[in-house]
């Protein structure tokens, strides 16, 4: 690869920090940049192990290690529109968002190949693992797996654009993440032994409940939990409270002693829907905002769709709907398919798209 002017993004944690060094290692022009993406003035610096004071210090140290220069750029505004935002009125709605989908390509990414630009860069870095290739003969980028099957992020940037695929460089992606931490010694970066970050950032205490209740407006409804024939079982505190497939926490007894499982959430009725977990199984899924990083098809192909990012993909035909909309057909029942969340379709280790369930 020739010498390039390269923008990482640097959130303080091993991965970005390898991506920082191993471009730098390379002769690239490398230039760190972290986001801060809420107000930590007030003691909110508590908010998860992702993004925090803490974190942008960390980024920081680590530049100064590898020389580069490092900026931090506040993105308050955009993140709280884009990803808090969106939470809430999901979780309102009565789905299940995937906030780190959306921070991780409809924010971060985009914004910062805005930024790059603003940079003189050439590209773009993240300490994601995934792999960007190039299909000559079609003429498009394409997304692939990271070579480490238990690390593999490309499920959360199923929408990036050619675009922005065309600028993405994924430094960590082609290796596993035991290499990546001998790496991180070797170089000798201070977040070397950092652990990952698991929670979503902006909830502390993992209690996102609360946190929805205090973000909407007028506070959350009550509402009810019914079967499936529609017979009332009981009251809860809102359906924020519930997801697709959830089974503990209901606090409901079933008369003839079968587990509950929640079906849907109806939020027009504030209703939750249970029954057994044989009633989660389904064959067939709608979604929207798809796009499509190799070409959308004519017709019905053949795919492995995964629903959740650690769901084992499924065998499936997949077609396109039009209006950035498709639909899925299961060789196979799945485990509770759940709105909101993200269902991306590969083909072997390539993204050939993906969207929201609806």
């Amino acid at each position: 690869m020739p010498r390039m002017r390269i923008v990482v993004a640097m959130s303080g944690g091993v991965d970005s920090s390898v991506a920082a060094a191993l471009l730098h290692d390379e002769g690239h022009d490398v230039i760190g940049v972290s986001m801060q993406l809420y107000d930590q003035s007030e003691g909110q610096a508590s908010f998860g192990s992702c993004c925090s004071i803490d974190d942008l210090h960390d980024a920081r140290r680590v530049a100064a290690a590898i020389d580069i220069p490092h900026y931090i750029v506040n993105f308050e505004r955009q993140f709280d529109e884009q990803v808090v935002s969106n939470f809430v009125r999901e979780y309102a709605a009565g789905r299940t968002p995937l906030p780190c989908a959306r921070c991780n390509s409809d924010l971060k990414f985009a914004t910062l190949a805005d930024r790059a630009r603003g940079f003189g860069a050439d590209a773009v870095a993240t300490g994601h693992y995934a792999r960007v290739d190039h299909d000559s003969a079609a003429g498009r980028y394409l997304l692939k797996r990271g070579v480490d099957p238990v690390k593999d992020q490309s499920y959360f940037l199923f929408s990036l654009t050619q675009e922005q695929l065309a600028v993405a460089r994924f430094p960590v992606g082609d290796r596993p993440k035991d290499a990546v931490r001998d790496y991180a010694r070797a170089r000798r970066l201070p977040v070397a032994d950092k652990p990952d970050s698991q929670e979503i950032c902006f909830i502390p205490d993992h209690d996102y409940r609360s946190f929805v209740e205090k973000q909407l407006p007028g506070g959350a409804g009550d509402g009810v939990f019914v079967d499936e024939q529609g017979r009332v079982l009981g009251t809860h505190d809102g359906i924020h409270r519930f997801t697709v497939g959830q089974r503990k926490g209901l606090g409901l007894a079933s008369p003839s002693r079968t587990p509950m499982y929640v079906l849907a959430l109806r939020p027009a009725a504030q209703q939750v829907v249970v029954g057994p977990r044989t009633s989660l199984e389904q064959t067939r899924l709608t979604a929207s905002g798809v796009n499509w990083i190799a070409v959308e098809p004519a017709g019905p192909v053949r795919a492995h769709v995964q629903i959740r990012h650690r769901h084992q993909p499924a065998a499936a035909t997949v077609r396109s709907l039009g209006d950035a909309r498709a639909e899925v057909v299961f060789d196979a029942p799945q485990i509770a398919i759940t709105p909101g969340q993200a269902v991306v379709f590969y083909e072997g280790d390539v993204v050939i798209g993906g969207g929201w369930i609806d």
